[in-house]
């Protein structure tokens, strides 16, 4: 959700938030892969392996979008993934997610307690990929990341509204944003309502961020978002961004 989106930020969000069952929520997708070359044919796209300097827990964060005509079904499949993925060997975490908005688009959130166990997972996702290929509208957009400022493990939970949020700075101003992403972090955890507030960064990036957030409801979000500490950090952090502040609202689909 960017700034022109938080008018939506009302009753009619808040029901979305809480769909009625799984899948019947609408969902996007942060900076679309690099396309292949001409003369390279198309290929399901696998999830990245973790890289090899992470020797503690591993966190990913993966983007994709399917036609319209395809997302009930995908949600559904998904909704069976997160099951079989949370019962695997290592796993600490997944929440598939899909966009409040536009049709089709999804996340997930990983986290795993160490690279070979996100290795081993990487079979199942690359099944994923290929089961979907016919719905993709854009390939699978796979984001390894080490964990920045990580806080309590958080329950999961059916009617939580999640946000992600990806921040891109430019490289020169890569440990200020740590510093104020740090900030950030601790006083979010602090406001009612908040149930996770997670700070990760890509290792092949190092000037790239995801913020990984889930809210009891939509009226805590929103004392976040004009709490003294957002706007204090949306203030600083403007004049160090590399892109626009790309915050997206999804439900977690159970």
């Amino acid at each position: 959700m960017s700034y022109d989106r938080r008018s939506l930020l009302g009753a009619g969000l808040f029901l979305a938030w809480f769909p009625t069952e799984p899948g019947t929520a609408q969902p996007a997708m942060p900076q679309p892969p690099t396309p292949p070359q001409p003369s390279t044919p198309p290929q399901p796209s696998a999830p990245q392996p973790p890289p090899a300097a992470t020797n503690g827990p591993v966190y990913i964060v993966t983007y994709f979008e399917v036609g319209a005509a395809s997302a009930n079904q995908t949600a559904s499949t998904l909704h069976a993934y997160g099951m079989a993925t949370r019962k695997e060997d290592g796993n600490q975490g997944f929440e598939a997610l899909r966009e409040v908005g536009p049709a089709g688009r999804f996340a997930m959130v990983e986290a795993w307690r160490d690279p070979a166990a996100a290795t081993a997972h990487g079979g199942a996702a690359k099944a994923l990929s290929e089961r979907l290929q016919t719905s993709l509208a854009s390939p699978f957009d796979t984001r390894p990341c080490n964990g920045l400022d990580i806080g309590p493990a958080a329950p999961l939970n059916p009617n939580a509204g999640y946000v992600l949020t990806h921040v891109d700075v430019v490289p020169a101003h890569k440990d200020e944003t740590v510093a104020l992403l740090r900030q950030l972090a601790e006083a979010s955890r602090k406001e009612r309502g908040v149930l996770r507030f997670d700070v990760i960064q890509q290792p092949n990036r190092l000037n790239h961020f995801f913020l990984v957030e889930a809210w009891a409801d939509v009226n805590a979000h929103n004392a976040h978002v004009m709490a003294p500490a957002t706007r204090d950090f949306r203030s600083k952090l403007l004049p160090f961004q590399g892109a626009l502040y790309d915050e997206r609202i999804y439900t977690p689909i159970r």
